[in-house]
């Protein structure tokens, strides 16, 4: 069983009296420690298709299959729970909490899945070092490089143990060099954990860390390589 099956996905929109497709028929399959791109220009369909992988959003038609799991059966509360337990998410501008230490950042979706405190700050401790940040757990997001703001962002995507991480546009708010180690950190993950890694980039030497490349264009995937 692929952990990842997406099969005749169609998502159309209402722009008022107009209906906008977003995603046309599309059909791709993801094997469980794959580190795959997504590619195209705006409007192609890849931020819907993300939206989609991630239970953010469901098709208007078709089926993905989630670990065998049909997200479209699922309601809110239990596709709430899939997220938090299966996928972890880094966006392009860190998504972290000011006011709160780079622990505490990491801690909230154990919150939320009512994880008892001891344990919170044991597993945000160990996500920190794993993504290089040992020693910066009490600093807050503005006593942070980019770079190391992302980096909390990611070490938040993997401590509920994901399966799956969704990056949007990572390298976007950083520059080359950091890019470059965040990217590096993506394939440890991926190499050492197993852990699937899909990624959204405009960027060719972005996309050349991942095996794999996913182009999209007008809704339609046009190549998928390895």
């Amino acid at each position: 069983m692929a952990l990842i099956e997406a099969h005749e996905i169609t998502k159309v929109y209402k722009l008022g009296d107009i209906d906008v497709t977003a995603l046309n028929r599309v059909s791709v399959t993801v094997e469980k420690g794959e580190f795959a791109a997504i590619m195209g220009p705006s409007g192609s369909g890849k931020s819907s298709f993300m939206n989609i992988l991630g239970c953010l959003d469901k098709p208007t038609s078709g089926q993905y299959l989630l670990e065998g799991i049909n997200i479209g059966n699922l309601v809110r509360d239990e596709l709430a729970g899939i997220r938090n337990k299966k996928i972890g998410f880094v966006f392009q501008g860190f998504n972290l909490l000011p006011r709160v230490s780079a622990l505490e950042n990491v801690e909230l979706p154990m919150l939320y899945d009512g994880v008892p405190s001891k344990e919170r700050k044991k597993r945000a401790v160990t996500a920190l070092k794993s993504v290089g940040l040992e020693g910066r757990e009490d600093h807050h997001p503005n006593q942070l490089s980019g770079g190391e703001q992302q980096r909390v962002a990611i070490a938040r995507a993997l401590v509920n143990n994901a399966s799956i991480i969704l990056a949007d546009e990572p390298t976007g708010n950083i520059d080359t060099k950091t890019s470059a180690e965040i990217m590096e950190l993506f394939v440890k993950l991926n190499v050492e954990s197993n852990i699937t890694v899909i990624i959204v980039t405009h960027e060719a030497d972005i996309a050349a860390y991942s095996r794999r490349t996913i182009r999209f264009l007008d809704g339609r995937i046009i190549s998928d390589e390895m």
